[in-house]
């Protein structure tokens, strides 16, 4: 018999565990460790974030390499926002910066017009909503992600990195 993968908390959720959960992935993420990441979700995980949309534990970490490559000293906050029974619902806020300039993200079109996030250098919080589903071993198997990012000075951060 295969070893069963478990993350605990399992649903089904109560607030305490729901929280629980919520805190894990802040600092799971705050580690910027793809692969200890990438080990809250199932072999077959299937993620949107933003406009993009995969499948897996190896795209998550391919994913997660690319992101933190392009959003530099990043910093998360996550809190719960609802919870059923095998889903959580959270907002988060998280702020990065971008030495290189480079266009990384398509924002959408205004007339004619295609228009690029992260065209230059500088400061950013990012602002979000995700939606979380588990299986019955605390294994996340679904994640759809929704954000904004709103460019902000030095003087606006709001989450530091732990002295």
């Amino acid at each position: 018999m295969a070893d069963v993968e478990r993350k605990p908390p399992c649903p089904p959720f109560t607030r305490e565990t729901a929280l629980a959960k919520v805190k894990a992935a802040e600092n799971a993420w705050n580690s910027r460790n793809p692969e200890v990441v990438a080990l809250a979700y199932t072999k077959d995980s299937e993620w949107r974030n933003r406009t993009e949309f995969f499948k897996g534990r190896e795209a998550i970490k391919e994913f997660l390499t690319r992101k933190w490559a392009q959003e530099l000293d990043y910093r998360l906050m996550k809190e719960l926002w609802a919870y059923t029974d095998n889903h959580i619902a959270v907002r988060f806020e998280y702020e990065w910066h971008n030495e290189a300039g480079e266009c990384n993200q398509i924002i959408g079109w205004v007339g004619e017009l295609l228009l690029f996030g992260h065209c230059f250098p500088g400061r950013f919080r990012t602002h979000g909503n995700e939606l979380w589903e588990f299986d019955e071993n605390g294994l996340m198997r679904r994640r759809d992600m929704s954000a904004n990012d709103v460019p902000i000075q030095e003087s606006e951060r709001r989450y530091l990195a732990d002295a």
